[in-house]
This record gives structure tokens, C-alpha cells and sequence, in this order.
């Protein structure tokens, strides 16, 4: 069996980045799974940056907030497409990149 291609959608967020006064990186999550979508991770940075700002780092003293904050999630084609819409308004001013994988192991069912 050949492999199979998907969607990977990479949201590229600010652990401070609200949504209706919640995380946004948990909202958007919920609404994923809300939606069915097939897996999704968020991944809280330990340092990096956004928006060609400055690198920021973790420390024990700081609770700034501004540390990235990743969401990733794979579906096929047609799920990615009807979800995109509102996770565009959701992420506002964020980076979202979609990309064409193949699944090497694995499948979306």
C-alpha cells in the first residue's frame, strides 16, 4: 500500500494570546477536538521568538508570558479546509502554516 498524504498545520502563538479571556493555545485545542480533527499537540517553548522580536528565554523569576507556544495537527485535506477558517480568526496576526505530508505509519482513520 502506497503511502497515504495528509495535513499538517503548524499555529505559531504566545503563551499571553487570548481568546475570549482563555489561552488561546487550549481554545484552539478544544475546538479541534470539538471538530474531530485527527491529533493535536500544543508544545510550550522554552525559548525562541515571534515576529522577528527578541529571543526570549525561561526563567524561575520571570511570568511574562512571552515564551512561544506551538500548536500542530494533521487531518486530512477536506477536515484542515473547514477548520482553517475559523482557527484564522481565532489566531489573528498569528504565522499558520500548512503543509502536505505523507503518512509513513500510520493512518487517519
Amino acid at each position: 500500500m502506497p503511502n497515504a498524504m495528509a495535513v499538517q498545520v503548524t499555529v505559531y502563538l504566545n503563551e499571553a494570546d487570548q481568546w475570549h479571556h482563555r489561552p488561546l493555545h487550549v481554545e484552539i485545542l478544544n475546538y479541534l477536538r470539538k471538530e474531530n480533527v485527527y491529533a493535536a499537540t500544543a508544545i510550550h517553548a522554552v525559548a525562541g521568538f515571534l515576529g522577528r522580536h527578541r529571543v526570549e528565554t525561561t526563567h524561575l523569576v520571570d511570568a511574562g508570558g512571552k515564551l512561544p507556544v506551538i500548536i500542530i495537527f494533521v487531518d486530512t485535506d477536506e477536515h484542515v479546509s473547514r477548520v482553517l477558517p475559523t482557527l484564522k480568526e481565532m489566531a489573528a496576526h498569528r504565522l499558520i502554516v500548512r503543509e502536505n505530508v505523507v503518512l509513513e505509519q500510520g493512518n487517519l482513520d
